[in-house]
């Protein structure tokens, strides 16, 4: 008698998706445990100029020094990111990341901090975040199919959203435990088991570059890709305008109308999670929505971005405050998403880096000047007026860009036959193909 045959072994059920390959998993992880740590470190470096005697100027003067060479650098670091392998710039920068957090930590724990010396430390934390975004942004870009880009950038970015708002809390707890110097450390931690993930990431689907020019003839062509698709640089300027202003009004008007009008900082820190809430709301809405005019649905998304500067002109009470920062992070998140899935789209592969270095500049180039003119804004025309004129700079830049026939009708390109479609983990970015029109 033949023994029965032996029952199939199951197949075990797969934890990520299909399209979810190696290089997107490894990225979303570093990424979640950067965000964790960097948005707790953020909170932490503001209490340790206080703490160390600091006024609000010098809290100004620190942050100052993260901006700047953010700034300075994300040019050549988008030029840097398509030349080299893009990982590898990203390890480095994670490794200036780690060490300049490493010796803010051991600074503010040794009970003697400088400002000079704090300022010197974020500037190079803001240096290594200079070179990591471009080549983030690029190998982001390359790890996923056009198939799935919309899912894919939608479940990365909810994701980053909510390590913030935890790692916000997290560290906001840990800081009142056990002191910003600790959380700093945590930071730099972070920045070392994430900088060891992205270095298992493979990069050998993305073409090697052909032998070209030096640094600026890369920075040129960079341009020139830039400034050929009118409906890139349009947007682009639309949000110098719209970072800076509402930075202006969440970093400096937000927190003076909590205090004079609302009861305290808590309803403004409570409005702020309810942002970060409404921005996972929105990522989670992508996950399903693929609408098919790209650009004309993210541009009037943007117009809510206007209402908490015109809620703290009223000001709406603290429920309300928190219901419309809610809705401008659905609307913000759902433009983020449809931006990126544009740019993996129309960007070829070997400049992604650099489009989104140019991209980055003119987004934050405006902040530092918008921010230091918010005083003197207050001052000469009032806080309540300064407000509304956030708002009105808002809608006006995003009905301008509106107004553009290529913002209006850019399309998504149709999905690829389910037979032909490649794996994200091993074959060439789509975003070379023909863009649609």
């Amino acid at each position: 008698m033949s023994s029965p045959p032996a029952a199939p072994s199951p197949v075990p059920a797969r934890r990520l998706p299909a399209w979810a390959g190696r290089n997107y998993a490894l990225l979303t992880g570093a990424a979640v445990v950067t965000n964790l740590g960097s948005h707790g470190a953020l909170i932490a470096a503001t209490f340790a100029v206080i703490d160390s005697g600091g006024s609000a100027g010098d809290v100004g003067l620190v942050a100052a020094a993260r901006t700047l060479p953010l700034v300075l650098f994300l040019l050549i670091g988008g030029a840097l990111a398509d030349r080299l392998p893009r990982h590898r710039v990203m390890v480095a920068a994670n490794a200036l990341n780690c060490l300049s957090q490493a010796a803010f930590a051991a600074l503010v724990l040794s009970g003697d901090p400088q400002l000079w010396q704090m300022m010197l430390l974020t500037a190079l934390c803001g240096t290594g975040t200079a070179f990591f975004n471009p080549a983030a942004e690029g190998m982001l870009l390359s790890s996923v199919s056009g198939e799935h880009a919309n899912r894919a950038f939608a479940l990365f970015r909810m994701a980053m959203n909510g390590a913030g708002i935890g790692g916000a809390a997290l560290g906001g707890a840990m800081i009142a435990a056990i002191g910003p110097g600790w959380v700093l450390a945590v930071d730099a931690a972070a920045f070392a088991v994430a900088g060891a993930l992205r270095a298992f990431l493979r990069v050998g689907h993305i073409a090697g570059r052909a032998p070209g020019g030096g640094l600026l003839a890369d920075l040129r062509e960079g341009w020139v890709e830039f400034r050929s698709r009118p409906w890139l640089w349009r947007i682009v300027l639309q949000f110098s305008v719209v970072v800076a202003v509402v930075g202006a009004a969440e970093a400096v008007y937000g927190p003076l109308v909590a205090r004079d009008r609302l009861g305290g900082p808590a309803p403004w820190g409570v409005a702020l999670a309810f942002f970060g809430v409404g921005t996972i709301g929105g990522a989670v809405l992508m996950t399903v929505w693929k609408p098919r005019r790209l650009l004309l649905v993210g541009t009037l998304c943007v117009f809510p971005m206007a209402l908490p500067s015109a809620a703290l002109a009223v000001p709406l009470p603290a429920w309300g405050l928190c219901a419309v920062m809610l809705v401008s992070g659905v609307a913000i998140e759902v433009f983020g998403v449809n931006w990126m899935t544009t740019l993996h789209q129309e960007i070829p592969e070997d400049k992604f880096s650099r489009v989104s270095a140019y991209d980055w500049f003119g987004s934050v180039s405006m902040v530092p000047l918008a921010t230091a003119l918010a005083g003197p804004a207050e001052t000469a025309f009032g806080r309540t007026q300064a407000l509304w004129g956030c708002a009105t700079l808002v809608v006006l830049a995003t009905a301008v860009v509106l107004a553009a026939p290529d913002v209006r009708r850019l399309t998504r390109n149709p999905a690829p036959a389910p037979s032909s479609a490649p794996s994200p983990s091993t074959a060439p970015s789509p975003a070379a193909e023909p863009a649609a029109v």
